[in-house]
């Protein structure tokens, strides 16, 4: 059996929206989630709208915290979660917010430096990477998210629907770059709401 690299036990997380001053709407987002995540594996989560699949990957990332329950990580384990724009500075440039998020996910500052000309082809942006983000389409926010995730090194990479985002030449390109990242043993966690795509890259599904 693989080593287990996080494990998530019993998590419970519910929203509160105040809709006037004597009444709150509460929407429980996730009810008692436990899984366990091995170190190399593909593990793909898929589920309605709603189901609490993009919020259960912000509580594996570390993002947010869950009313009750635990999230294990292994020692010295990092994690990144690319989604739609996630923690972009919008005022800050393309080059600058590929900048920071190499130095988030753990790389030096000449590390990131270093790493962002690859960026910068991948995501394929051309003059709009030294353009605010604030300027961008969600497709070119998606094109910037996936290069710079997928060009770090972190052990646990997590994945919300950003495969889905962009042309089709793209999202094979995309594809392609996240079957060589699993390929060098990478662990991942892949939300979808294609099913045929995620057969194709999962080694197990769970469906919340």
């Amino acid at each position: 059996m693989s080593e287990i690299i996080l494990e998530a036990k019993n998590i419970c997380l519910e929203y509160k929206t105040r809709i006037n001053f004597f009444k709150t709407f509460k929407h429980t987002a996730l009810n008692n989630i436990s899984l366990k995540l091995y170190k190399g594996e593909v593990l793909g989560i898929s589920g309605r709208n709603g189901a609490g699949k993009s919020t259960l990957l912000k509580v594996l990332a570390g993002i947010i915290s869950p009313d009750s329950g635990e999230i294990i990580v292994g020692k010295n384990v990092t994690r990144s979660l690319l989604s739609l724009g996630l923690g972009f500075n919008l005022h800050l440039s393309g080059r600058d917010n590929a900048i920071l998020s190499c130095m988030l996910n753990g790389m030096t500052k000449k590390q990131s430096l270093n790493c962002v000309e690859k960026i910068k082809e991948f995501s394929e942006l051309g003059d709009f990477f030294e353009q605010p983000v604030r300027t961008y389409s969600s497709g070119m926010r998606s094109r910037l998210g996936f290069a710079t995730g997928v060009l770090t090194e972190v052990d646990i990479l997590l994945i919300d629907e950003v495969l889905s985002v962009g042309d089709n030449k793209f999202k094979e390109k995309a594809e392609k770059a996240m079957l060589d990242k699993i390929k060098g043993h990478s662990t991942v966690v892949f939300v979808s709401h294609s099913i045929p795509q995620m057969e194709r890259l999962c080694d197990r599904i769970i469906n919340l």
